[in-house]
């Protein structure tokens, strides 16, 4: 590994795992935690969940898994460029989504409001819920068993209420801190990958079009410089060429734009990142409102598309119906699940039966979930 800038995170000064081991032969601790979360199940699932496009609309669009490896991508090199762990760095990126539902945020948001009454479900804390308990692969403990710092990325956001329950890896939120740098750089990695990808899949469906997108900033700027250098380039190899170079204007300004924020407070250390006044990693204020134009831009025009919110719609119900039905009949999930839901039934009431159908709903794939609909639900329509 190059040589790390003193407010990097250290694996000899980390905080840990929770469960003591033995370090590995061949390589660093956050390489092991890549490694770990590579290989788990619920990082292969991911190929088979929604990013904007359910799974069987098309084989050329995104899932969450290619999206994850895109992000540890933008991650990585933005970390190389500040002279940041790049290891810990691609564990969180390819980690962020792991506790991400079936058919994406819309199946998040039906399955918060299927687990209103029973603490609500956020795909974030999932994530840390997954890599912490759910995962079963070891005979020492439960989980992945990460480092201190690679848990801390995973949790992006949380609320007061939830914090006060995750003890020092949610401190941060009750204190107003931040996590460290490695972390700052794969939240803003994951904005620019899902961003300009999207922009990339909603043209390719149809959905948006190159002369609604040059009403944005960032995608008109590079659209005139393409057509200005290739005049007679074929339309796909053209929106390839400006989407690359709208990633790489992003991904150029962060890495500027950090190096001044982090000169200008001259952190000695992680902790001194930690409770450093703002977050250091970051776009100009110029390329943030070209951020935001291009966010509202496919919020509006993508998200939003009649089609999508059609699609939303079924998967929305799919996942309310499996829900229902699985509260009402635990004996038809299968053994393993329906086990731990009456274990933690008989332990602490309903609402952690409840957790576990959450957990074994948000562990499905589209296909699965769709499946699962079909054999339980559509019969009794």
């Amino acid at each position: 590994m190059f040589d790390l800038a003193c407010y990097a995170a250290r694996e000899e000064t980390s905080k840990g795992r929770l469960y003591k081991e033995t370090g590995p032969s061949h390589r660093n601790q956050y390489q092991r935690d890549r490694d770990r979360i590579i290989h788990s199940a619920a990082f292969r699932r991911l190929e088979y969940k929604t990013q904007v496009f359910v799974n069987h609309e098309g084989d050329m669009f995104r899932t969450r898994l290619t999206h994850s490896i895109e992000v540890a991508q933008i991650g990585r090199t933005i970390a190389r460029a500040l002279k940041l762990n790049e290891d810990l760095t691609e564990a969180i990126c390819l980690a962020h989504d792991l506790g991400h539902t079936p058919f994406g945020h819309a199946g998040q948001d039906i399955l918060n409001v299927c687990m209103r009454e029973h603490g609500g479900f956020e795909h974030n804390l999932q994530s840390l819920r997954v890599v912490e308990v759910l995962e079963e692969r070891y005979a020492e403990f439960p989980g992945l068993n990460l480092m201190y710092e690679t848990r801390e990325g995973i949790l992006k956001h949380c609320s007061r209420t939830k914090a006060t329950e995750l003890g020092e890896l949610g401190r941060r939120f009750l204190e107003g801190r931040h996590p460290g740098l490695e972390a700052q750089v794969a939240n803003v990695a994951d904005e620019i990958a899902y961003n300009n990808h999207d922009v990339d899949d909603g043209l390719r469906a149809g959905l948006i079009t190159v002369k609604q997108l040059k009403e944005c900033e960032l995608f008109n700027t590079q659209q005139i410089t393409v057509k200005k250098q290739w005049p007679e380039l074929h339309e796909r190899r053209m929106i390839h060429e400006i989407i690359r170079r709208m990633i790489n204007s992003l991904v150029s300004d962060v890495i500027a734009t950090s190096q001044k924020n982090i000169s200008k407070l001259r952190p000695a250390d992680i902790d001194a990142v930690r409770d450093a006044d703002m977050a250091l990693i970051g776009l100009s204020r110029e390329m943030s409102a070209n951020q935001i134009e291009l966010r509202r831009f496919l919020h509006k025009n993508l998200y939003r598309h009649h089609r999508v919110q059609q699609m939303m719609r079924k998967t929305k119900k799919i996942i309310k119906a499996l829900f229902d039905a699985y509260m009402t009949e635990i004996g038809i999930v299968p053994g393993d699940f329906q086990q731990s839901a009456l274990k933690f039934e008989g332990k602490a009431g309903v609402s952690d039966r409840a957790r576990a159908i959450a957990d074994y709903i948000a562990g499905m794939t589209d296909r699965f979930a769709i499946a699962e609909y079909e054999r339980i639900i559509k019969p009794l329509e």
